[in-house]
C-alpha cells in the first residue's frame, strides 16, 4: 500500500498535493524524489534553472545536479510549509522524502524547500499560512531576517502613524 495520494491541495489551492493514507511514525520514508541527474554545466548553461519559474533542482554532489521536473516525479507534487512535516534526505545520487514527525492518515505532506535569503526572495510567496511563517519561501535558518525586516517595517510604520 501507498503511503500517499493525490488530491488538491490545501496549501497551493490551484494545485495538487501529497496525502498520507495512514497515520505515519518520524523517520519513515515517504517517496523518492526522481528526476534527471545533470552536470553544474548543464545546470549554469539552461535557461530552464532560472529564478522566473518552479525549479525542481536539488545539488547531489560538487559535479552533479537532479532535475526533478519531470511529470513521472510525483514527489516533486509535495508543497512547502515553513512548519514542515517532512525533509528531504539522500545518499549517493538518491534523494527521497522521510517524515520528520508523526503524520496523521488524511494529513498533507509538505517540506521546507530550503530557499536561500537573496535579493530575490520576495518573488517567492508562501502560502502555508503556519504559525512561524514569514510570508516567503526562505528556509528556517533564514527567516529570521525577514521576519526583523517586517519588524522594523512595523515599527517606523508605528512611529510614522503616533505623529
Amino acid at each position: 500500500m501507498k503511503l500517499y495520494r493525490i488530491k488538491k491541495s490545501d496549501i497551493d489551492k490551484k494545485g495538487r498535493g501529497l496525502y498520507a493514507t495512514k497515520d505515519i511514525k518520524a523517520g519513515t520514508k515517504i517517496i523518492d524524489y526522481i528526476g534527471k541527474l545533470i552536470t553544474k554545466k548543464e545546470t549554469e548553461e539552461s535557461d530552464k534553472y532560472d529564478n522566473n519559474k518552479p525549479i525542481y533542482l536539488f545539488t547531489i554532489n560538487k559535479r552533479y545536479d537532479l532535475d526533478g521536473d519531470f511529470s513521472w516525479n510525483t514527489a516533486g507534487l509535495i508543497n512547502h510549509s515553513c512548519d514542515n512535516n517532512c525533509d528531504y534526505d539522500g545518499k549517493g545520487l538518491k534523494i527521497w522524502v522521510k517524515a520528520i514527525k508523526d503524520i496523521k492518515k488524511g494529513e498533507e505532506f509538505t517540506c521546507d524547500y530550503g530557499f536561500g535569503y537573496d535579493e530575490n526572495y520576495k518573488q517567492f510567496k508562501c502560502k502555508c499560512k503556519s504559525k512561524n511563517c514569514c510570508g516567503y519561501i526562505v528556509r528556517a535558518e533564514s527567516r529570521w531576517r525577514i521576519n526583523k525586516k517586517f519588524a522594523m517595517s512595523n515599527k517606523k510604520k508605528l512611529i510614522n502613524h503616533s505623529r
